[in-house]
């Protein structure tokens, strides 16, 4: 079990986790955000979800403890636990001036919109430098848990902002398992020293819990291709593939298992190791 997570806690001179209020099976104890900085205004990053009214009185509450505003927003990708209090902070917490909001665009571009459509994202790239006092952040764009993520290195830190990419306790899910493996490896180069998560606890092992991430998909590749390889002679559904890899799992979790493997196909074809028939009902095999 992982310890509790303080509703506001300041984790460095340069860093405070406000939680978001709002835990559950996917988002753990809740969305971390962190404002970033030591002066008077600050760099917020990620707002949690919509409607969660005890959020923002923590926000509000830590913006008065450390004597400081918010300089502007970056959510590290566009799923509502990240993006949706966007809204309720720009009505609940006034700036003097609108909020820049800023983020990485989808892939393929498409529109969009924030709330009622007054706001719109300020589009950021890779490598890309977000400065406030105390702090330097570099945009490093991290596909694959969704096509738009990234994470932020603190360079004064060499402490990155996972978002989803990496969680504090558990493994993430992922909509292109390729891009997340290079989104992984690229992580892993930065030799960072610790990582705050976009759910759970600070993990201070960093290189040691992406290496455990790149780790734990590789073994599941390998059954894959164990099964494939040692049946070379037959073709086989994601559920058939299912029912060998995961018969110690109870059976309605197969539905999950199935989405899963079939990520790990869907790059394994894409790396040239296996193929797929085009039936409607979709079958797999190795190359010999």
């Amino acid at each position: 079990m992982a310890a509790i997570i303080q509703r506001i806690e300041r984790l460095s001179s340069r860093v405070v986790r406000v939680l978001g209020c709002n835990p559950g099976p996917m988002t753990l104890q809740g969305t971390n955000t962190y404002l970033v900085g030591t002066g008077p205004r600050r760099i917020l990053i990620d707002t949690g979800e919509p409607a969660i009214p005890e959020y923002i009185i923590c926000l509000k509450q830590a913006l008065n403890e450390f004597s400081t505003t918010i300089q502007e927003i970056i959510v590290t990708h566009w799923h509502h636990d990240h993006t949706g209090g966007i809204g309720d902070i720009c009505k609940n917490i006034d700036n003097g001036t609108p909020y820049c909001i800023k983020k990485l665009p989808r892939t393929p571009q498409r529109e969009e919109i924030i709330e009622d459509g007054t706001q719109q994202y300020v589009y950021l790239k890779d490598g890309d430098m977000i400065k406030t006092e105390g702090a330097t952040l570099r945009v490093i764009y991290t596909p694959g848990h969704t096509d738009d993520h990234m994470a932020l290195l603190l360079e004064e830190e060499n402490a990155l902002f996972s978002g989803d990419c990496i969680l504090g306790e558990g493994t993430t899910i992922f909509e292109d398992l390729y891009d997340y493996m290079n989104s992984l490896k690229k992580l892993l180069k930065i030799k960072a020293d610790v990582i705050y998560p976009g759910h759970g606890p600070v993990i201070h092992n960093a290189e040691a819990k992406i290496q455990e991430y790149i780790s734990h998909r590789n073994t599941r590749e390998e059954q894959i291709l164990k099964i494939l390889r040692d049946n070379f002679d037959k073709s086989f559904t994601v559920m058939e593939l299912v029912k060998v890899i995961y018969k110690t799992v109870p059976e309605h979790l197969f539905k999950m298992a199935e989405h899963n493997l079939l990520l790990h196909l869907k790059k394994l074809e894409k790396e040239g190791k296996i193929f797929s028939n085009t039936d409607p009902n979709k079958k797999w095999k190795t190359h010999l």
